[in-house]
C-alpha cells in the first residue's frame, strides 16, 4: 500500500499569540510544521500540507530537505476544509491516508508506524489514544457541577489518524457538520474506528505554556 500524510496547517493559532500562523512558530529553532512532517516522514511515501494563503513559499522553505516528498496547497477556512483540499491533491496511487496536526510536533515516529500498521492489518480507521488522567465532571451553563463522569471508558485522541483513502474521501464527501477530527466524520458513517496506544509527547501545542513544555522536552533529548 502507498501511504501519504496530510497536515492541515492553515490555522492562525490565536491562543498561542503573535502574528505568525501557529505552524510557522519556532520550537527550539525549527517550525512546528517541519517537526510534524519529520514525525511522520519515515512511515509515509509523501506529505501534503495545507497552509494559509501567502504562506506557500515559507512552507516550501521550511520543508526543504524533508525525508520524503512534500507538496504545499492553500488550505481552507476550517481544518476540515483544509483536509478536504489536501485529499484532492493526493496522487491516485495513495491507498492509506494519515491526517496529522501540525500542532503535535513531538509525536514519536513509533506511534505513527503503529497507526499505519493497523490500517495495513485491515482497519478502516485508526486513532492514537491516551488515558484521561484527571477527574472529569459535567457542568451546567452556570458552571455548577452536575455529575462526575466515569473516566475509565474515556480516552483522549491524538494524531496522526489513519484511514483507508476511500473511507476518508467518503466521510468528507458526505459530511454535513463541522467535526473536530476526521475520525468523527468516519464514525458518522457507522464505520468502526479502532485505537492504538498514543504517547504523552504527542500533546497538542495550543498555548505559550505548551511551547515551554515542548522546548524542555526537546532539550532533554540533547
Amino acid at each position: 500500500m502507498t501511504v501519504a500524510a496530510i497536515i492541515p496547517a492553515a490555522g492562525s493559532g490565536k491562543r498561542l499569540g503573535g502574528d505568525t500562523p501557529k505552524a510557522f512558530r519556532l520550537i527550539a529553532g525549527t517550525t512546528l510544521l517541519r517537526r510534524s512532517v519529520d514525525a511522520v516522514a519515515t512511515s509515509v511515501d509523501s506529505v501534503v500540507v495545507a497552509v494559509p494563503p501567502h504562506w506557500c513559499v515559507a512552507a516550501q522553505a521550511a520543508l526543504a530537505g524533508a525525508a520524503c516528498p512534500t507538496a504545499v496547497v492553500v488550505g481552507g477556512a476550517t481544518r476540515q476544509e483544509s483536509v478536504f483540499v489536501a485529499l484532492t491533491a493526493l496522487a491516485p496511487s495513495v491507498d492509506v491516508v494519515l491526517v496529522h496536526d501540525a500542532a503535535r510536533p513531538l509525536m514519536p515516529p513509533a506511534v505513527v508506524a503503529a497507526v499505519v500498521a493497523a490500517v495495513h492489518a485491515g482497519a478502516a480507521a485508526v486513532v492514537p489514544a491516551v488515558p484521561v488522567p484527571d477527574t472529569v465532571k459535567s457542568v451546567d451553563a452556570a458552571g455548577r457541577v452536575i455529575a462526575t463522569v466515569d473516566r475509565t471508558a474515556l480516552v483522549a485522541i491524538q494524531t496522526p489518524q489513519g484511514f483507508r483513502r476511500d473511507v476518508l474521501e467518503r466521510a468528507h464527501g458526505v459530511a454535513s457538520a463541522v467535526a473536530t477530527d476526521d475520525a468523527a466524520l468516519v464514525e458518522a458513517l457507522g464505520i468502526p474506528v479502532v485505537t492504538v496506544p498514543g504517547h504523552p509527547a504527542g500533546f497538542k501545542i495550543t498555548t505559550p505554556y505548551d511551547v515551554v513544555l515542548a522546548e524542555a522536552l526537546l532539550g532533554s533529548r540533547t
